[in-house]
C-alpha cells in the first residue's frame, strides 16, 4: 500500500516538476515585478552548506550533499512562508520577546521536501539579542509526518518523538544543539540508543552567501527534489546491505487490530448462527485459537461486545490513518449491527 502511494506520489511529483519548471524563466521574469518574501533582501539570509549523515551500527554507512537554505526573519517577511509557524506563536511558546528566525528549504516548483526546520528564537536585552531557545520542526518521508519540540540551543536531549527512518527503531533519545546563525551556522543531530549507543549523527554546515541571488526560485530550484533523491536513494542501499526494515508503529497497531478483527470474525462464525441464532457453543476455529482467550469469555453477550468494541476502533485507526491493508474492512459483519 505504501509503496504503491509512493509510486502515485512520485509520479505526480515528477509531471508538476515538468511542467512548473518550462515555466520557471516566464515566472521569473513576472517576479521581477511582483517580488515574494524570499526576495526580500532585508528579511531573508541564504546559506549554502553541507548535510553529513553517519551511521555506526549495525553496519557501518556515512554520506553528503550539498544543501540550501534560507534564514528568514519571520516578523519582517512581508508574506511568511506557509505550513510554518509564525513568529507571535513560537515567542509564546518559547516564552521569549525578540526577534525569531526560520532556517528551511522554500518550495520548488511545486514541491517541498524539508526534513528539519529550525526557529530561532531571541530575546531581547537591552540593545542587544541573544538567543534563547530554538524550536525544531521534524518532518519524516514519506509519511509527511511533522513534530515540533523545544530545546536549547547549547545542547539538549529530547526523547524520539517520531518515526522518522524505516532502519530506526522508536528507542533512544535525540541530543541536538545549534549555534546562532551569522556568517556560518551549525547544527548537530546524534541518537543515543539504549542497545546500540550513539550509533547515528547528521550534521548541517553552512555558509552565508555574501551575494544575494538574483532569484530565489532559480537559487532554490530542485532543491527540494535532490534531498529526497538522496534520501531515497541511501534509504535503498541501507536496504540492499541488509539494515533491518522497521514497520511505521501505526501501520504495526493496525495490523494488530486486523488480526483481532479476523480472529473474532472467525469465531463468530461458530457462535452465531446464519439467521441470527446462538448456537450452543464455539465453533471449532475458537477449539484451534483457545490460546489465545479464556473460555469464560465467550459468553454471548461479551462475545458480541468484544468485537463490536474492536470493530469500532480498528475502524477509527484506519480513518485516522488512511492505512485499509484488506478488502476485508470493507465487509461489516451483520452481526455488529
Amino acid at each position: 500500500m505504501e509503496a504503491l502511494y509512493l509510486l502515485c506520489s512520485i509520479i505526480s511529483t515528477s509531471f508538476k516538476t515538468f511542467i512548473l519548471s518550462l515555466l520557471l524563466p516566464f515566472s521569473s521574469f513576472l517576479l521581477r515585478y511582483c517580488p515574494n518574501s524570499f526576495d526580500d533582501d532585508d528579511g531573508v539570509s541564504l546559506y549554502q552548506g553541507t548535510v553529513w549523515h553517519e551511521r555506526l551500527r549495525p553496519v557501518h554507512h556515512s554520506f553528503k550533499y550539498n544543501v540550501r537554505y534560507a534564514l528568514i526573519d519571520l516578523d519582517r517577511a512581508s508574506r511568511p512562508p506557509p505550513d510554518h509557524l509564525s513568529a507571535h506563536y513560537c515567542r509564546s511558546i518559547a516564552q521569549t520577546h525578540g526577534p525569531v528566525f526560520l532556517l528551511t528549504i522554500p518550495p520548488s516548483v511545486g514541491y517541498e521536501q524539508n526534513p528539519l526546520s529550525l526557529y530561532y528564537c531571541y530575546d531581547s536585552e537591552g540593545c542587544t539579542v541573544n538567543l534563547k531557545k530554538c524550536i525544531a520542526e521534524v518532518t519524516n518521508t514519506p509519511w509527511g509526518e511533522r513534530v515540533s519540540f523545544l530545546f536549547n540551543p547549547k545542547t539538549d536531549l529530547v526523547a524520539k518523538p517520531l518515526h522518522v527512518s524505516p532502519f530506526m527503531d522508536m528507542l533512544g533519545n535525540w541530543k541536538i544543539r545549534t549555534n546562532a546563525p551569522g556568517d556560518s551556522l551549525f547544527v548537530s543531530i546524534s541518537v543515543q540508543h539504549p542497545k546500540l549507543g550513539e550509533y547515528f549523527t547528521a550534521t548541517l554546515t553552512a555558509k552565508k552567501n555574501s551575494s544575494m541571488a538574483a532569484d530565489s526560485a532559480l537559487f532554490f530550484w530542485l532543491m527540494p527534489h535532490k534531498v529526497a533523491v538522496w534520501i531515497y536513494w541511501h534509504a535503498l542501499k541501507l536496504w540492499w546491505i541488509g539494515v533491518p526494515f522497521i514497520q511505521h508503529p501505526r501501520m504495526i497497531k493496525t495490523i494488530w487490530y486486523l488480526k483481532e478483527i479476523i480472529l473474532i470474525m472467525w469465531t463468530m462464525e461458530g457462535i452465531v448462527g446464519s439467521h441470527g441464532g446462538m448456537l450452543n457453543g464455539p465453533g471449532p476455529e475458537y477449539k484451534q485459537n483457545q490460546g489465545q482467550f479464556e473460555r469464560q469469555q465467550w459468553e454471548p453477550n461479551a462475545v458480541y461486545e468484544k468485537a463490536r468494541v474492536a470493530w469500532n476502533e480498528y475502524k477509527m485507526v484506519c480513518d485516522l490513518t488512511g492505512y485499509r491493508p484488506s478488502p476485508l474492512l470493507d465487509y461489516q459483519p451483520w452481526w455488529l449491527g
